[in-house]
């Protein structure tokens, strides 16, 4: 009987593993659990283009907006969820649909940190200032520049103020979650001198947290000690 017993624990174990296994690979989300803590993370990564609502060649590597919005109300509703860490390592993509990610992120009762390691371009800055706390790599890179548009679109008045009031709304929304200032990172963004054929401005490592942006330079350790430690004082 004994026996039996064992061998169930580790066939239940194995198939535990091969669930874990599958998840990483579809999606790139994970429960962090075997910790000294016994706190239960949820790691969910934010990868390649972020795609909105027209979908991208399937060479291209994207996070789908559509996968992310329920799992992160999942993850809200989930009582055994102790903490999210979200890793970054996006271009961008779809204006609107980032933001909405962004917003749903900030708006979790969960402690959360971010990290963003290659680089978090564009509609990225957003996604990595959406946390309670930020991290970046040494060799991490951001990218602030205006808002673009692919496709025919009609060079209008109407046009460019929808342009500005898009612009407007993620300049506010960075600014409001982090110590940046709301016109100076209108100046980044708009900053003729560094990208050759294009505005904006690159922000590598310890300078996106000099520039307020980010909290702190780390990598995975550091971002997880510290939803440790934030979770700590939640429970408390």
């Amino acid at each position: 009987m004994e026996k039996s017993d064992k061998t169930d624990e580790k066939r239940e174990k194995r198939e535990e593993q091969i669930t874990r296994d599958e998840k990483i690979k579809e999606s790139g989300q994970v429960e962090l659990f075997r910790n000294s803590e016994e706190h239960k993370l949820y790691l969910l990564s934010i990868i390649g283009e972020i795609e909105g609502h027209e979908c991208l060649a399937s060479t291209t590597k994207t996070t789908k907006y559509e996968h992310v919005l329920p799992k992160l109300a999942e993850i809200e509703d989930a009582k055994e969820i102790d903490g999210v860490i979200i890793l970054l390592n996006t271009v961008g993509g779809d204006v609107e649909s980032g933001l909405a990610i962004a917003e749903m992120i900030a708006s979790l009762s969960k402690p959360t940190v971010s990290l963003v390691l290659g680089g978090s371009h564009s509609i990225g800055v957003p996604l990595a200032v959406s946390t309670d706390y930020s991290f970046i790599v040494p060799s991490g890179t951001m990218v602030i520049h205006p808002v673009r548009m692919s496709g025919t679109v009609i060079g209008a008045q109407p046009t460019y103020d929808y342009f500005k009031q898009m612009q407007d709304r993620i300049l506010h929304f960075i600014a409001s979650h982090s110590r940046a200032k709301e016109e100076h990172l209108e100046e980044m963004m708009m900053n003729k001198g560094i990208l050759t054929k294009d505005l904006g401005t690159i922000l590598v490592g310890e300078r996106a947290v000099s520039e307020g942006l980010i909290d702190e330079v780390g990598g995975i350790r550091e971002a997880i000690s510290k939803l440790h430690e934030m979770i700590r004082k939640t429970q408390k």
